[in-house]
């Protein structure tokens, strides 16, 4: 017998309940129309993404149910691109705003003309409302910003023309306000090409209060500047990720991505999802080491992912890594709470005490001596003993991470080995394997 699959009756994450917004701010009824598309359209979550930038739309992604990529302001565009040429089966769906949209204008530009088929909503509030409400590429002539007092002196970027003109399949423009909205977001999300949604909102807490603002003046607004409404582009041109395998692999023969499997030389004891954080300082080998334990781990028959955090700054500074090894597939790379935590430097103490906090008896931190004495909680708590063996400081971290993967026994050391000489410059390869054979020697 068939069983019918289980209707979706909500994309929300439930337990984020409550948007991060403003009273009244516009992002509120735009999310709530995505979701009603998404339910609409039924779209299998583990092949929906959304990708967001930075501004106060950059954090909505946190509250759906589905893959998500967070990156750099203006750059979603970017991202969403590389991610459907990679897996064009995929529904990507970008979500930023007018600030994010008029730093990332080339490629946006390239985006509509290759027509990559994804899906853009602009949240338009007609400002930067995350860094105070200056003004953006879409403020209104005479619209009181906080860089522009006396009102803007620019003329507004008509986003709806632009790609339009560029050739993208499908182009929509109107406000939060709209009760027609989830139905176009589920036609621009199934339409096979660039499709882009500019929804014009209301910034509560900046453009309102300075212009007198309402949504009655929005539609006047958008009327004074003679933008059209509604559906304003329907097209059907080749869609780029299609077209260029169709080209590679019809035309030349050959996939444009050939795979390059990870082959199991090594057999893995590990039980249960094990989820590792290493803590540390910039220049440190932290995201090399983590690479490289994560490496060995698929050498060892085991899934992995790996997601580093570290600041702007270079070669100064934390730099963290998280890696989680699981028999099963990963689907989720965040970690609240640790299985392992490797606290190596004190700025790699800086960026865990949410994560210290959170750990239990049943899990374990491993600290170096220095920073033992700082260190409340209730997992237990695993000295280093540098003592018996030269530790730099360039070397902690692949130290202390072979004497990890030896003592809660993830999976064989020789595979961690192999991972450092495969995925490192011979001389690094050569210095950090060094530091292997010294980690016998601290546990």
């Amino acid at each position: 017998m068939q069983i019918a699959p289980l209707e979706i009756t909500t994309y929300r994450n439930l337990e984020r309940a409550k948007y991060p917004f403003c009273p009244g701010c516009g992002h509120t009824f735009v999310l709530d129309h995505l979701n009603a598309a998404l339910v609409k359209l039924q779209l299998d979550p583990q092949k929906t993404v959304i990708v967001t930038d930075i501004g106060c739309v950059g954090m909505s992604d946190q509250y759906f149910d589905v893959n998500a990529f967070h990156g750099l302001h203006g750059r979603a565009i970017t991202y969403a691109t590389g991610i459907k040429l990679a897996r064009p089966e995929l529904n990507v769906v970008v979500l930023m705003g007018d600030g994010g949209l008029g730093i990332g204008g080339a490629h946006l530009l390239s985006a509509a003309r290759r027509n990559i088929g994804i899906t853009v909503l602009v949240f338009n509030n007609l400002n930067f409302g995350m860094t105070g409400g200056e003004h953006s590429v879409t403020t209104p002539h005479g619209g009181v910003t906080a860089s522009t007092r006396g009102g803007n002196l620019e003329r507004p970027l008509d986003v709806c023309a632009t790609v339009s003109v560029n050739g993208a399949s499908f182009v929509y423009r109107g406000t939060a306000f709209d009760k027609e909205l989830p139905d176009r977001i589920a036609e621009a999300i199934t339409t096979p090409g660039f499709a882009l949604l500019d929804i014009w909102e209301l910034c509560t807490a900046y453009y309102v209060p300075n212009n007198k603002f309402s949504k009655n003046e929005l539609l006047q607004t958008m009327q004074t500047l003679g933008l059209p409404s509604g559906v304003l582009q329907r097209m059907d041109n080749p869609e780029l990720s299609r077209a260029y395998r169709e080209q590679n692999v019809g035309a030349l023969g050959r996939t444009p991505l050939p795979p390059e499997p990870i082959e199991k030389k090594y057999d893995s004891a590990l039980a249960a999802t094990t989820r590792i954080v290493l803590a540390g300082a910039a220049g440190g080998k932290v995201k090399s080491t983590a690479s490289a334990l994560a490496l060995g781990a698929m050498y060892s028959g085991l899934w992995a992912t790996q997601r580093d955090d570290y600041p702007t700054t270079v070669m100064s500074g934390y730099s963290v890594s998280e890696v989680i090894l699981s028999r099963d597939e990963i689907l989720y790379m965040g970690i609240a709470k640790p299985d392992i935590l490797v606290i190596i430097t004190p700025e790699g103490l800086t960026q865990v005490p949410r994560q210290l906090r959170a750990m239990d008896e049943t899990q374990t931190v491993y600290v170096v001596p220095e920073l033992a004495d700082q260190i409340e909680t209730r997992a237990r708590k695993i000295i280093f003993n540098f003592e018996r063996a030269a530790a730099g400081k360039k070397s902690l971290a692949v130290m202390t991470t072979a004497a990890i993967v030896r003592h809660a026994d993830l999976y064989p050391l020789a595979a961690f080995r192999e991972a450092i000489s495969a995925g490192q410059r011979a001389d690094i390869a050569v210095e950090n394997l060094k530091a292997v054979d010294a980690s016998e020697r601290i546990l």
